[in-house]
């Protein structure tokens, strides 16, 4: 017994418990500033004291999280000690503040259980996260059946579309969401997690034949190795002209364009699909309206007096240039959460969530989130780096790419230098089907880096 506790207490994970003390200290001192605010507002002539401070009664669905997270690093501790130690507490800080921001902007959406539902959906998030570590413990059944998950794919693609054509305005965008009883699934979420997936297990195959390829020579890979790229490729060309989603359509295109490089090496792959991509935005911007329209409002002066161009913001601009007045009204420090207006923005629990961040965090604020995000990329491409597998370090850098993609293309477009488009804020914004993709990639991750770890030290 002497001999086995020093080793139990180097194997602990102590980087990770201490990392995620920073996030719980954070995460309980903004909900205590928020139910103050919300006290203090629904009583303006009281004044601060600690009688006001929140019972520990409020605090428990934080509690409850930060429980959660707490089981969960125990468990990380016991069964899969070499994972990642900086992944849980980062998506645990960003989770804890789409619970926030979810409580916060219930009211101004006339939902007060939002933040209640985020909870539940960020708890089940981390026992997907928990069963995917589980159940991944060889990952070769994933690279073996590429075809299964491309065309699981497929028909994630055929019940999104079906649902668009249920939509009789042909101009107009729909979104891929599923009704089912209470709940609204979006297939898109695990499109991409399958896309990333056969394309890691297909490129594994065909590296050397499609790293081969030359433009001098004019010579492309084989019909065989081609095809189904051009296959997946057709997918989001399908999913821009049928469902008219122009944030999935350049998701999955982006995805697409992230893959083949890493897979072939070959930048010529890139600027060919970029050009590609330019020829299919022009026609795109003359066959749909909406597509215009949503590049017009780019081109919107909210600056320059008597350039204001009031149709347009009373038509479709009214969404993006009321996000504009909230990240300006931010400053440098932000109102302080609870004391914004985030209720002038229109959906701002999801689309707009980062407006509201800005307005109330302020610009110091955001470069912390964008700094997590930069931080929890960088762990992904680290985890692709260390791991010797070529599946493997294709899956794991695919996976991460959608976290970098989806996070530029909403945060561009809330910032007006984008068209705005209907995708989620990983762990951010509000979405049950969001939330459990994410902690599915995640999950897979932790998998890679645990594999990794124990391979190098002979255990594998």
């Amino acid at each position: 017994m002497a001999n086995r506790s020093p080793s139990a207490f180097r194997r602990y994970r102590w980087k990770e418990l201490g990392l995620l003390i920073i996030p719980f200290m954070i995460l309980l001192l903004e909900l205590t500033q928020l139910l103050l605010v919300k006290q203090l507002k629904g009583d303006p002539a009281a004044s601060f004291t600690f009688r006001n401070l929140p019972t520990a009664q409020a605090l428990i669905p934080m509690l409850g999280l930060i429980a959660v997270l707490l089981g969960t690093h125990i468990l990380f501790s016991i069964f899969f000690p070499k994972t990642d130690q900086l992944l849980l507490p980062l998506v645990g800080l960003l989770s804890g503040f789409g619970v926030l921001m979810a409580t916060r902007l219930g009211p101004n959406v006339n939902d007060p259980n939002l933040g209640a539902r985020q909870l539940i959906w960020v708890i089940l998030g981390l026992l997907v996260c928990i069963a995917t570590l589980f159940g991944l413990r060889n990952m070769n059944w994933l690279r073996r059946y590429p075809y299964t998950w491309a065309v699981l794919g497929i028909i994630l693609v055929g019940i999104t579309i079906g649902k668009a054509l249920s939509v009789r305005n042909l101009d107009s965008p729909t979104h891929d969401q599923l009704n089912i009883g209470p709940l609204n699934l979006q297939p898109s979420e695990l499109l991409k997690i399958c896309i990333i997936i056969f394309f890691a297990a297909y490129l594994s195959e065909n590296r050397d034949i499609l790293s081969g390829v030359t433009l001098r020579r004019l010579r492309l890979p084989p019909l065989r190795q081609l095809g189904p790229i051009l296959t997946m490729l057709g997918i989001a060309l399908l999913l821009f002209l049928v469902v008219r989603e122009l944030g999935l359509a350049l998701l999955i295109y982006g995805l697409f364009l992230s893959m083949i490089y890493l897979g072939s090496g070959k930048i010529s792959y890139v600027i060919g699909g970029l050009f590609l991509f330019a020829l299919l935005g022009f026609i795109g911007y003359g066959l749909f309206g909406y597509v215009r329209q949503r590049f017009a409002i780019l081109g919107i002066d909210v600056v320059t007096p008597g350039h204001f161009d009031e149709t347009l913001y009373q038509s479709s601009a009214f969404q993006i240039v009321q996000g504009l007045i909230a990240l300006a009204s931010g400053g440098i420090i932000g109102s302080g959460l609870g004391l914004g207006h985030p209720g002038f923005v229109p959906v701002v629990q999801s689309d707009m969530v980062l407006t509201a961040l800005g307005e109330e965090l302020g610009l110091a604020g955001l470069f912390a989130i964008i700094g997590l995000y930069l931080l929890l990329i960088y762990r992904g491409f680290r985890i692709a780096i260390e791991t010797s597998d070529a599946f493997n370090q294709l899956l794991a850098a695919g996976l991460t790419s959608i976290f970098a993609i989806q996070t530029i293309i909403i945060a561009a477009g809330n910032m007006k230098l984008f068209p705005l488009t209907g995708i989620p804020l990983p762990f951010l914004s509000y979405g049950g089907s969001s939330i459990l993709a994410n902690y599915i990639i995640i999950g897979i991750l932790l998998r890679i880096s645990h594999n990794t770890a124990m391979e190098r030290e002979g255990f594998a």
